[in-house]
């Protein structure tokens, strides 16, 4: 767990640089990180039972002011990640009725 912990900090660190670097890249309307919406977490909740409900999930950057930032959001266990996705794929543009698993849009 030590090694698994040590590796984890490493990528969680790597993710902050490259935030703040979008943060303070400019473009048209704010920072490219103003205009994004970055999944960052893990694919399974417990990787020695292959778990893949209550995966931890951060979305970092608003999206244009689609997410408002620095809030906890807890959706049913049963809600498909694919929900997320199907979700982000709408505010992007991509308007679509399903995606993997979805079941639905969420309310962010």
């Amino acid at each position: 767990m030590d090694k698994v912990a040590k590796i984890n900090l490493y990528h969680v660190q790597q993710f902050s640089r490259w935030v703040e670097i979008l943060k303070n890249t400019q473009e048209p309307g704010g920072s490219i990180l103003d205009n994004s919406m970055i999944v960052y977490g893990a694919g399974l909740s417990d990787g020695n039972a292959h778990l893949h409900h209550d995966v931890p999930t951060m979305i970092t950057g608003p999206g244009g002011d689609f997410i408002k930032p620095g809030k906890r959001i807890m959706f049913r266990k049963e809600t498909p990640m694919c929900n997320l996705f199907l979700t982000m794929m709408d505010r992007m543009g991509v308007p679509m009725e399903q995606f993997g698993d979805s079941t639905g849009h969420l309310t962010i």
